[in-house]
């Protein structure tokens, strides 16, 4: 069984926040979790947004990403392709829920991979992206 995450569940896996600990409640699992190049993209953007936020340091982020680095390494994450159908699963997902949920592309992209990875669930702290993967059929708890 696999979850897929979004960059609000990593980033709270790497950076101490209100949902740091439940992120690692849920990694505590042993969750097969794929990690795609869009995933690796949206998190090395969200922690170093961190440091023009001045929320933390560039240091503190050197240390996130090195510590993501690692775990991809050690194996915590599955490193996978992005799945190419995902685009045109997105382009549905806009379609269908935009107009009642008003999630934004990257949104509809995250919740699209996850169902092209054949995920059973979907992690995220974002309330609108829940919603989609949820009115999808993914589970957004553990």
């Amino acid at each position: 069984m696999n979850a897929c995450v979004d960059s609000s569940f990593l980033v709270s896996s790497y950076i101490a926040d209100a949902h740091s600990a439940l992120a690692d409640q849920r990694l505590a699992l042993g969750f097969s979790i794929p990690i795609t190049p869009f995933n690796r993209a949206e998190l090395s953007n969200a922690v170093y947004q961190q440091v023009f936020l001045h929320r933390i340091t560039l240091v503190e982020a050197q240390q996130a990403w090195g510590d993501f680095q690692r775990d991809c390494l050690s194996g915590l994450w599955t490193l996978v392709e992005f799945p190419q159908l995902a685009w045109d699963t997105c382009v549905d997902l806009a379609r269908r829920f935009v107009p009642t949920l008003g999630v934004r592309t990257l949104d509809s992209l995250h919740v699209a991979c996850a169902l092209e990875l054949k995920a059973q669930r979907f992690w995220t702290f974002d309330d609108r992206q829940a919603k989609l993967a949820e009115a999808v059929g993914l589970s957004t708890s553990a």
